[in-house]
């Protein structure tokens, strides 16, 4: 997977280089200190994934995002934690806060791997037929799968695509998180951000910021904290 890295800021290039260096498929094309020399590059090396600082002197990461094509992928890197998944209108893969951790950057690239992947070979690739009192029923490869709403742990957004985590299996449907959202029962399935629904039967642990379900650190989006901790504690 090419990527480059763009960052005003040189400490926290060589930052993110070095954990590119300890992911072996991922390929490192460039090094950016601007949105715009980045652009330039881009018009004649076409890239898969970006690393992107939101505060950046000139045209900001936010802005840049708008003008990336649709297939280039985008995580956005930044010092400051109040820009939450949920508070931009981008379509953004991901979301790091610097001091940057290699586990966490490890689970950014790998789902960038993933939808890739889709895009490529439609894996697995599912369409809702029927949703039952418990029970929701999922098309994929000419089989229908009877998926236990007790046995979904999360659903993940993947831009078009969404990813239904289960305890056995991964199942990936073409529809947006909302619309998937509208067909679960809602008190217990909570939408915590912008790419993740949770099985709040699932969940292990949370803090203010992030829930856990098994070894899934899944960040709760400011729009989103209240009705969760509602819905959580009052069950």
């Amino acid at each position: 997977m090419d990527c480059i890295v763009i960052d005003d800021e040189p400490i926290a290039r060589r930052g993110v280089e070095k954990m590119i260096a300890e992911v072996p498929w991922l390929r490192l094309r460039g090094l950016f200190d601007s949105a715009e020399s980045a652009s330039q590059f881009m018009e004649k090396h076409p890239i898969d994934l970006i690393f992107l600082d939101i505060q950046m002197p000139g045209m900001n990461g936010l802005e840049f995002s708008r003008y990336i094509p649709r297939e280039t992928l985008v995580i956005f890197t930044t010092a400051f934690a109040e820009y939450a998944l949920d508070s931009y209108q981008v379509d953004a893969l991901d979301y790091l806060v610097k001091p940057l951790r290699l586990d966490r950057f490890k689970r950014a690239v790998e789902k960038a791997a993933n939808y890739l992947d889709l895009l490529k070979t439609g894996t697995d690739r599912a369409s809702i037929q029927q949703v039952g009192t418990d029970y929701i029923f999922l098309k994929a490869d000419r089989r229908y799968f009877r998926v236990s709403f007790a046995d979904i742990l999360y659903i993940e957004g993947l831009k078009d695509y969404v990813v239904v985590h289960t305890t056995t299996q991964k199942l990936i449907t073409l529809m947006n998180l909302k619309g998937i959202h509208e067909q679960l029962p809602l008190r217990q399935f909570l939408r915590v951000n912008r790419s993740y629904i949770i099985n709040k039967d699932h969940v292990q642990s949370f803090s203010n910021n992030d829930v856990f379900i098994g070894e899934q650190e899944i960040a709760i989006g400011n729009t989103y904290r209240d009705q969760f901790f509602e819905l959580m504690m009052g069950s």
